[in-house]
């Protein structure tokens, strides 16, 4: 047994611990994986389609964190001259999600305005490397923002005294938890910030806390048959496409469920983008919340998010919670919900506009 269970430590942990991990020292470019059309691979609208002069550019990069091998987009402003000096931004994208989505158009808004961004993928999820695949730990989560921070104080031409935080989704709620103790950086944003362990542990608007302890059983179970099988149990949802019929998702009650399969399902499909996560990542999940100890940030923090969002509930406490910083502001997009908040056209410039003000005023 005691083999077994460093062999799983092993596999969870890919052979780093905390004494032995290792922040960024450098990165490499990559070849991107083209998709649909796009030499990046990028989903949304308006995305790059080339690298042009004068323009803003993409260089696909891979560093590695802790003994993993992270693949991210660096988006740069027109004219980027790596002699000058830029303020930068990290961008944490939301679960399931991937660079390609809704964080590289929001890295590319970013980049529009005068930034240097950053998108990474996720270790153990999309390009990024390490095993069992769609592991969803909170602590490796947020060290790929720690490391997104990493990255762009040897990228060329960052001014180090001026980086931001952007998390959208689950990747808000981590980028929150980053925030506590990453003084790097002196802003931070959010959009649709998703609290993954208050959700996981209580269910979508508090629908499953019946239920706390048997969930809990279940992952541990499914830790203990990793133990003795080598197979991780995945949880979660796949994207079928031939599951995914109009009337199954209409078919989904909350907002959030139901356009978000519209969104990475449909519309915005990648193939490294999933539903699933470990459930054996419920131990640790569980046990998480994003807003634990969130008086520690003490930067300007901002979070967007829809009026008639379904997730709204998570952004509010996150604010009246975040009592180390007098600067900070929840705005609402008026007629907007969650997954809307990543691609309607409207209220992205709603959203870009507003990022261009606060990070153009912290930054």
């Amino acid at each position: 047994m005691k083999i077994a269970l460093f062999l799983l430590a092993s596999i969870l942990l890919c052979g780093t611990s905390y004494a032995d991990m290792k922040p960024v020292r450098e990165f490499k470019e990559r070849t991107p994986q083209a998709y649909g059309g796009n030499a990046f691979g990028l989903v949304y609208g308006g995305a790059l389609t080339e690298n042009a002069k004068g323009k803003v550019n993409i260089h696909p990069v891979t560093y590695e964190l802790n003994g993993i091998t992270i693949a991210a987009n660096v988006y740069t402003p027109a004219n980027y001259d790596p002699a000058k000096k830029y303020p930068a931004v990290t961008v944490a994208h939301p679960n399931g999600g991937v660079k390609e989505q809704v964080a590289g158009l929001f890295a590319q808004k970013l980049a529009e305005l005068g930034y240097i961004a950053v998108a990474a993928d996720a270790a153990y999820q999309g390009e990024s490397g390490g095993e069992p695949r769609h592991t969803d730990i909170p602590f490796f989560r947020t060290e790929d923002i720690h490391g997104m921070v990493d990255l762009l104080t040897i990228y060329p031409g960052v001014d180090v005294n001026r980086i931001g935080m952007l998390g959208i989704c689950g990747g808000g709620g981590y980028t929150l938890n980053a925030a506590k103790s990453e003084k790097r950086v002196k802003a931070v944003a959010t959009l649709s910030m998703f609290n993954s362990g208050r959700v996981r542990r209580e269910g979508y608007m508090s629908t499953q806390i019946k239920d706390i302890q048997e969930r809990l059983k279940a992952a541990n179970d499914a830790r203990e048959a990793m133990i003795k099988t080598g197979e991780a149990k995945s949880a979660g949802g796949t994207l079928d496409l031939e599951q995914l019929t109009d009337e199954y998702i209409a078919s989904i009650k909350n907002d959030l469920y139901r356009e978000g399969l519209l969104y990475y399902g449909k519309t915005h499909r990648h193939p490294n983008s999933t539903f699933e996560y470990t459930q054996a990542s419920l131990i640790e999940l569980m046990t998480w919340d994003a807003t634990d100890n969130i008086k520690l940030i003490n930067v300007p923090l901002l979070m967007m998010a829809g009026n008639i969002a379904d997730s709204l509930y998570m952004s509010e406490d996150a604010i009246e919670k975040a009592t180390g910083t007098n600067d900070k502001e929840l705005f609402l997009i008026p007629g907007a919900m969650h997954i809307q908040t990543y691609w309607k056209p409207e209220f992205v410039e709603q959203e870009a506009a507003k990022l261009k003000e606060f990070f153009g005023r912290t930054l």
